[in-house]
């Protein structure tokens, strides 16, 4: 393939990057905010059985924990950090989570759709 051809390539992957696109097999980032000992946003939206990462932030001074009995998931969160969580396509449902450490404010659900 010529140089010609692979800057196309390049500059038609950047667009769609740019434009929100997600290339074929990638997985959708979801942004999940531990403050004031509360998960922010409280519900999350996914498509059905579609893989997706979680990318949770933890912004409290403590740490705590992404517990989800439904998804069969218990990830420790540093305070001040951020970690990744692979998940995989959940089928039709809601899905409980709850921050261990402060389980009375931390709680939320994912839907999936």
């Amino acid at each position: 393939m010529n140089l010609f051809r692979w800057v196309v390539m390049g500059l038609t992957v950047v667009g769609a990057c740019a434009l929100g696109a997600v290339p074929a097999g990638a997985q959708a980032e979801i942004a999940l905010t531990i403050e004031n000992n509360r998960f922010q946003p409280e519900e999350i939206r996914v498509k059905a059985n579609s893989p997706f990462v979680l990318v949770i932030t933890n912004k409290d001074k403590a740490p705590e924990e992404f517990e989800s009995h439904d998804l069969r998931i218990e990830k420790v969160i540093p305070a001040g950090k951020t970690i990744r969580v692979k998940v995989n396509g959940l089928k039709p449902g809601t899905y409980g989570f709850e921050g261990e450490y402060h389980a009375k404010t931390a709680k939320g659900r994912i839907v999936a759709e």
